[in-house]
This record gives C-alpha cells, structure tokens and sequence, in this order.
C-alpha cells in the first residue's frame, strides 16, 4: 500500500500513522456482535464477518490518519501540543498523509460494497454514514461534538452493520453491547481531549472537556472507566445479556489501574492523564475479549 504513496518510508512507518493503538475499538464491536448473535443461536456468515472486520478498521485507520492531517493543518498539532509527530516533525509531509487516507478510505469502500452485494442495500446505507462522519470527524471534534460521533461512529454503526452482515437482518437487542463498548471508546477521545485543552484553545478550536475544564472532564473521564460494568450487569439482569456475560468484569483490575491514574491529577495536575487513551483502548480490548469469551461460553453451555 505504501508503494502507491511513498518509497521512501517503511511499512512499520506507515502502520504507526494509522495509530494502529486505537484499532481495538473499531475491532471489537464486529466480534463482541458476532459474539453476541452466536449466543441468540443465529446462523452467522463468517465470511462476511471477516470482510466486515477488516472493512470496520480500514474507516477507523483511514479516519485516524485524516483526522491527524486536519489537525496539523490547523495547529492543533505541532511542537508545544502532547501530538502525533509524524506530520509535526516532518517525517511525512501532509500530502503524503491525505493520500494515504484516500487509499484507505477507498480500500474500506471496495469491501463495503461487496458486503452490500451480498448483505443487501441497507448495508449501503449504514456505510455511507460511517464514511461521511469518519471524514468529518475533525468537524464534530472542533465543534465540542467528537463524544457523539465516536459513540454513533464506534458503538451504534458496528453493531448494526455487523448484525445485518453476519446474520442477514438487524437484531436492535445488539445495541446492549452498543453502550459499553461505546462507552470505552469515548474514553479514549475524551483523555486526549482533555490533556490537549490548552493546545485546543490556542488553535482556536472547541472539544468537551474545553467546555467542561480540567477538573470536571477527569471526573467524567472516572466516570467512564465505570459505567460499562455497570451497563453489562444491567444487561444481565434485564435479560438483554447472558450472565456469563459478567466475566467481562475481570477487567475491573484494569479500569481501576486507569481510575487512580486519573486521580492523580488532583495531586499532580494535566501530567497525570497523558496516556491514558492508550491504557483506555487496552482497557477496551481487555473487556471485550472478556464479555466476547462470556457470550460463546452461555452458547455453549
């Protein structure tokens, strides 16, 4: 893929401008859904789960690397921001980074519309508006909204698209699992958001936490490290999940190793919070094998 961008650069160089860190959160609700429609005893098409999986982290990749590309064009990136720094540093060039999200995009839309081939069209349109708001996530971001995309984007989409594909229809009980994986992912926008308030300010631009503060956008940020355990166990209870469903909170060691870092910045200020969006798409790969492990076990047994 590299080869049609640039020859100058490595493979590993073009896989860490994808932050391929981040890719938990658009892999794991294809396979927690996949997970979750095996447990309701449906017939699943797992050809179209891998094309859909792949598909699902190509639009993530091809949004990641937009998205950075935007805000180094911005300022939002640059020297003095805790940034990427491929495009800060000059070891790309931004029009080496906006061709290579085309390849991307373009890629992930050629498996869409073999999915839609042979998923039928709605498929279509759950697609398009994944793409339209992956393109414009820098928008939503700038705008104080990046929270609700990401959760449309990484919670809501992936689930019904993977539903449609995998079992031929959409089963909207899958929105349980929506939220704590929606949840998670949110959490890993919402550090970097907040360790990037004063870089944000200064280019001029408006996300949550700028609106919230330091203060209150850490306590938000605890409060997401705990709501998706809360919202499984509601699920198990309402009978919208298996209770096998609950191994997933043996990721609670993990979720509480993020809580008392975030703590700390009530002791040692902004430093505190820097990364915890990686700990947080760990934390989120983490609990997702975990609940996915739970839901083949309850078919199973």
């Amino acid at each position: 893929m590299a080869i049609f961008v640039s020859m100058k650069h490595s493979f590993k160089d073009w896989t860490a401008a994808t932050r391929f860190w981040s890719f938990p959160v658009s892999a794991m609700p294809v396979i927690v859904t996949t997970a979750f429609l095996f447990w309701k005893a449906y017939d699943i098409n797992w050809l179209c789960v891998l094309l859909a999986l792949v598909g699902n982290v190509m639009f993530h990749a091809a949004g990641n690397v937009l998205s950075d590309w935007w805000d180094y064009r911005r300022g939002v990136d640059n020297e003095n921001a805790y940034a990427i720094p491929q495009l800060v540093f000059h070891q790309f060039e931004p029009g080496e980074y906006l061709r290579f999200s085309g390849i991307l995009f373009a890629t992930a839309a050629c498996i869409g519309l073999i999915l839609t081939f042979m998923a039928g069209w709605e498929l279509l349109i759950i697609g398009i508006a994944g793409a339209i708001l992956a393109a414009s996530y820098s928008f939503f971001k700038f705008r104080a909204m990046g929270d609700i995309f990401v959760f449309v984007c990484f919670g809501i989409l992936p689930v019904i698209g993977t539903s449609l594909v995998a079992a031929g229809f959409i089963d909207w009980t899958a929105l349980a699992i929506s939220i704590p994986l929606g949840i998670f992912t949110i959490g890993v926008l919402h550090d970097n958001n907040t360790v990037d308030i004063n870089t944000d300010r200064a280019a001029g631009i408006r996300t949550l936490p700028m609106l919230l503060g330091e203060r209150t956008s850490v306590k938000i940020f605890i409060a997401y490290m705990i709501i998706p355990f809360v919202a499984v166990t509601a699920g198990c209870i309402t009978g919208y999940l298996p209770y096998m469903a609950l191994v997933s909170l043996f990721a609670v060691p993990a979720a509480l190793g993020n809580i008392r870092k975030a703590y700390g910045y009530f002791s040692e200020g902004i430093e505190a919070m820097k990364g915890l969006d990686q700990k947080t798409a760990q934390l989120h790969l983490i609990f997702s094998l975990l609940l996915t492990a739970g839901l083949f076990l309850a078919a199973l047994i």
